[in-house]
C-alpha cells in the first residue's frame, strides 16, 4: 500500500521549453485530464507526438489508422501520430486457431454467469500473445518517435492508458447491477471479483492501466539514454485514482468512490513508478480527483465528491472568481433550489455513518454494500433531479474546472521531480483554480 503523499505546493519549474518533446502515450479520444497537459505543452512549445491504439476492421483484426482517420486525429491532437496500432489488452487476442477471452465468454448470460469457468492455461496462452504484440508494436513506435527527438531534448512521456473491460454483451448487465444497482437490484462487487469473469476483468485491466506504463518505460529506454547523454532529460507521468481529500466538516479528509474495480489496476500503476523512482527514472502518478467522463458515469455517485470543490474555492483564497463559480452552479439548478442546500446535503452524505466506514485509506477499494449503494445513488439521484436540464449538471461544469487546474499541476509537478505518487486533492486543485483566475 502506498503511503498518501499529497502535493501541497504550486510547482513552478519552468524545465520544458521550444524544442522538446511531449509523447502521449494512449490515444485522444475526448476531453479529459490529459488535455490539460496537452495545454501545456503547447504553451511551452514543445513539439507533440502521439500514438494510436489502431482500429478493428470487419473480423476483429487490428488495423493502422485509415488516411481520414489519421488526418483526423492529427487534427484532435495538433501534433503527430506515429500510425502503429497499440491496442493494449489481450480480450481480442489468441494463438493462430483458438478462441479469444471474449470468444470464449460469449455465451455468458445474465443469470449464470457466477458459475462460468475458464481454462486458465488457455487465458494465459492469450495474454502471452497480446502481450508480445504489444510491446513488439510500442518497440516499433519508439524507434519511430526516436527520429522526432533531437539530441539534448528533454522528453515528457504522458501515460493514459487505461481500461480493460472485454466486450461481452452480459457485462453490461452485471456492471449496471454492481455500479447503479440498489435494493433488489443491488449485486456485490465481491460476487465479480471471485468469478472467473472477474478475475479475467483484473488480469486485462493489469495489462492496460498499468503494464502499458511499464511497456513504456522499457521500449523508451533508448530514447532516454541518449537525450541524457547529449544533455536533457526524460519525465513519465500517468493518471491514477485513489480516493481524494475532500472538505468534510471543515477539514480535508480522504474519501473514495466505492466499488472502484480498477482500483487493483491503479495500486499496480502506482508499484511501477516506485520501482521506477527506486533506479533513477522519474515517473510519478498523479492520483487525481473523481470527476465525471464518460467512461465514469456507469459509476453512479462517482460524482458526489466533486461538489465540496465549491467550499475549498472559499477556503483557499477564492474571490469574486470562485464567487462567480457558485453562481454559474446555481444557474443550473430548478426553481427554488438552493446550491447552499445541495452542498448542505452533501455534506450530510459524507457525515453519514454508512459513507464514513468506507474511508478506510487501509482497505482500499473496499467492496459495496447495499446500505452504501441506497445512500449513495440515492443521494446522486436526488441530486440529479433539482437541476433543470440533466444533461447540464453542477458535475459538468466542477469537472471542467478540476481538469483546468490539474494540467499545470501534472505538468511543473513532474517537472520539479517531487515522488513517484502524488495526490491532487481538492485543497491543491482550488489553489491552482485561484492563482489562475486572481
Amino acid at each position: 500500500m502506498t503511503d498518501l503523499t499529497s502535493l501541497r505546493h504550486i510547482p513552478q519549474a519552468k524545465f520544458f521549453r521550444k524544442g522538446d518533446v511531449f509523447v502521449l502515450f494512449g490515444e485522444l479520444f475526448g476531453r479529459g485530464y490529459v488535455n490539460g497537459l496537452i495545454d501545456e505543452a503547447r504553451k511551452a512549445g514543445m513539439t507533440i507526438v502521439g500514438i494510436t491504439v489502431g482500429r478493428r476492421d470487419e473480423n476483429n483484426a487490428l488495423r493502422p489508422l485509415d488516411d481520414a482517420e489519421l488526418a483526423e486525429a492529427e487534427a484532435k491532437l495538433g501534433g503527430k501520430i506515429i500510425n502503429i496500432p497499440l491496442m493494449a489488452g489481450f480480450d481480442l487476442d489468441a494463438p493462430e486457431g483458438e478462441q479469444n477471452p471474449t470468444e470464449m465468454l460469449s455465451g455468458v448470460t445474465l443469470k449464470g454467469w457466477q458459475e462460468e469457468k475458464l481454462d486458465w492455461a488457455k487465458i494465459e496462452a492469450c495474454r502471452t500473445v497480446g502481450v508480445r504484440r504489444f510491446t513488439e508494436s510500442a518497440t516499433r513506435t519508439m524507434a519511430e518517435i526516436d527520429k522526432l527527438v533531437p539530441d539534448g531534448a528533454n522528453v515528457f512521456f504522458a501515460h493514459t492508458m487505461a481500461g480493460g473491460i472485454p466486450k461481452i454483451k452480459a457485462f453490461l448487465a452485471i456492471a449496471n447491477r454492481i455500479y447503479k444497482g440498489r435494493g433488489e437490484r443491488f449485486m456485490s462487487s465481491r460476487a465479480l471479483l471471485d468469478s472467473d469473469l472477474g478475475k479475467l476483468i483484473l488480469m486485462n485491466f493489469d495489462e492496460v492501466t498499468a503494464n502499458t506504463l511499464q511497456h513504456l518505460i522499457s521500449t523508451s529506454a533508448a530514447i532516454r539514454e541518449r537525450v541524457q547523454r547529449t544533455g536533457g532529460q526524460v519525465r513519465y507521468t500517468a493518471y491514477g485514482y485513489h480516493g481524494t481529500e475532500i472538505l468534510i466538516g471543515g477539514q480535508y479528509q480522504w474519501q473514495t468512490y466505492t466499488n472502484y474495480t480498477q482500483g487493483y489496476a491503479k495500486m499496480r500503476l502506482e508499484s511501477v513508478t516506485e520501482a521506477a523512482w527506486a533506479q533513477g527514472i522519474p515517473a510519478t502518478v498523479f492520483n487525481c480527483p473523481e470527476i465525471r467522463t464518460n467512461s465514469s458515469d456507469i459509476f453512479v455517485g462517482v460524482e458526489l465528491s466533486l461538489f465540496p470543490l465549491l467550499s475549498a474555492l472559499k477556503k483557499e483564497g477564492g474571490g469574486a472568481w470562485a464567487d462567480q463559480q457558485w453562481a454559474i452552479c446555481q444557474e443550473l439548478l430548478g426553481d427554488g433550489v438552493s446550491l447552499q442546500s445541495i452542498v448542505d446535503t452533501i455534506e450530510a452524505y459524507n457525515n453519514d455513518a454508512t459513507s464514513a466506514a468506507f474511508r478506510n485509506f487501509a482497505a482500499w477499494p473496499m467492496d459495496n454494500t447495499p446500505a452504501l449503494a441506497d445512500i449513495m445513488i440515492g443521494t446522486s439521484e436526488d441530486i440529479t433531479s433539482k437541476h433543470k436540464d440533466k444533461k447540464a449538471l453542477i458535475t459538468d461544469h466542477l469537472s471542467a474546472l478540476v481538469l483546468e487546474g490539474a494540467g499545470p499541476l501534472m505538468f511543473y509537478g513532474a517537472a520539479e521531480k517531487i515522488a513517484p505518487v502524488l495526490w491532487l486533492n481538492h485543497d491543491i486543485i482550488a489553489r491552482q483554480l485561484n492563482t489562475l483566475h486572481p
